[in-house]
């Protein structure tokens, strides 16, 4: 990462000075922002969180926000950010935690619960969203304007504006033009759309535009993310997503992507490849930008509750638009969620807040509480709590070690 580090930055004459630790406390001493991205026991964890649940019954389509996966993931990286947060307090506590690791809601939640630190999720989906619905109409990203109330990887749109027009009453045009909902799903003899085409877009997105035939309104995430906070979708009946055109990505898939993305940064050291130096989609440089220059921009972020979104508790950790300029983060609008949407999103912050305590505290039971409260992890066939596998730890102090210990399941059922 030094290496590429000093490409991007001779690439983008930005005459940045950089340097590398190991040392967190060394890396951290004097920081103006500390940005996360970290996944604690990488892939072989991750493998663990796919594979015992399907033996239960419970296929994920992604399993890093909520469901089993996000609550094991959550039980592994609370401890490991909180003391971040905790080192932060000492050795830089004026400065910003930027957090982009997944589950956003609950790690960030975390940080903010347990400490004095300033801490952000930031998350692209409702950019790439938008982003997306812009290039299929032929329009700007700035013409597409968003209300936002949720949490991450479930981020209600509640309003949406198209050059001032009805974006709802567009999509729904969408939809009709290509035949209709029904017409969405894979079936013999379906038209395929041209990449970034109206038929495109409404194939990708079948889930959500569904949710918003439903209940008026949709989440702006990919529909592998919000198939797992949709406890009717991934089922045998739908068959685990596939009616929606949803897949299950396998590790060996995050490993082939992985491998995809060593092989960009060696080709780009090497002089092989043109190196990437236009905007990510990802906001870091963005949410600093406003902070610092005092330049006001409006972007979905992952912040403590102040009353944007009035479903849900205060102080839960919620996505929505926020205005970021010189004075910090704080929501720019009040949305009210649709009955259905508000009682999802109040039981996955019930969950995540579950989670933040049993990971905390060291407390099994409380773990073993969020799974049976979540509404896809407590769909297994198991006969209680005690038949899954879960994270087994110390209560939290810096330095402790985090393991996963794997009870044996009862055999599998047949594949599906």
């Amino acid at each position: 990462m030094e290496p590429l580090a000093h490409l991007v930055s001779d690439a983008l004459d930005a005459k940045a000075t950089i340097t590398t630790t190991t040392d967190q406390r060394r890396a951290l001493d004097g920081a103006d922002f500390v940005i996360v991205t970290i996944s604690t026991g990488g892939f072989d964890s991750m493998a663990i969180d796919l594979d015992v649940p399907a033996r239960f019954g419970i296929r994920q389509s992604v399993g890093d926000s909520v469901g089993p996966g996000g609550i094991n993931r959550a039980l592994r990286n609370i401890p490991v950010l909180v003391g971040v947060a905790e080192d932060m307090v000492e050795v830089c506590p004026d400065a910003w935690m930027l957090n982009i690791t997944n589950p956003m809601a609950s790690l960030t939640r975390s940080v903010c619960r347990q400490t004095e630190v300033k801490a952000v999720g930031l998350c692209h989906e409702v950019g790439n969203w938008s982003m997306d619905l812009a290039i299929a109409l032929g329009k700007p990203m700035e013409a597409v304007t968003p209300t936002v109330a949720g949490v991450n990887h479930f981020p209600v749109v509640t309003a949406l504006d198209v050059d001032g027009e009805d974006g709802f009453a567009i999509l729904a045009d969408m939809v009709a033009e290509a035949g209709g909902l029904g017409a969405l799903a894979p079936h013999p003899g379906r038209p395929e759309g041209e990449p970034f085409s109206h038929l495109d877009f409404v194939q990708r997105h079948a889930l959500k535009l569904t949710l918003l035939d439903k209940w008026g309104a949709l989440p702006a995430a990919g529909d592998r993310h919000v198939a797992e906070f949709v406890p009717w979708v991934l089922t045998e009946e739908s068959h685990w997503g596939a009616d929606v055109n949803i897949s299950l990505t396998s590790i060996d898939t995050r490993q082939e992507h992985q491998a995809g993305y060593v092989a960009d940064v060696d080709a780009w050291l090497g002089g092989t490849k043109d190196l990437q130096t236009w905007q990510s989609g990802e906001l870091p440089a963005l949410v600093i930008d406003s902070l610092v220059t005092g330049d006001a921009r409006h972007l979905p972020v992952n912040v403590p509750n102040a009353g944007q979104v009035p479903d849900v508790a205060d102080g839960a950790v919620v996505e929505s638009i926020c205005v970021v300029d010189g004075e910090g983060i704080r929501g720019r609008d009040v949305a009210r969620l649709p009955a259905p949407y508000a009682e999802l999103v109040r039981r996955h912050v019930a969950v995540a807040e579950l989670t933040v305590e049993a990971a905390v505290a060291g407390d099994r039971a409380l773990a073993g509480a969020a799974f049976l409260l979540d509404p896809l992890a407590g769909r297994g066939t198991s006969t209680g709590p005690r038949r899954w596998s879960t994270a087994c730890w110390r209560p939290h102090r810096r330095g402790s070690a985090v393991r996963v210990a794997d009870r044996t399941p009862p055999p599998a059922p047949p594949a599906p």
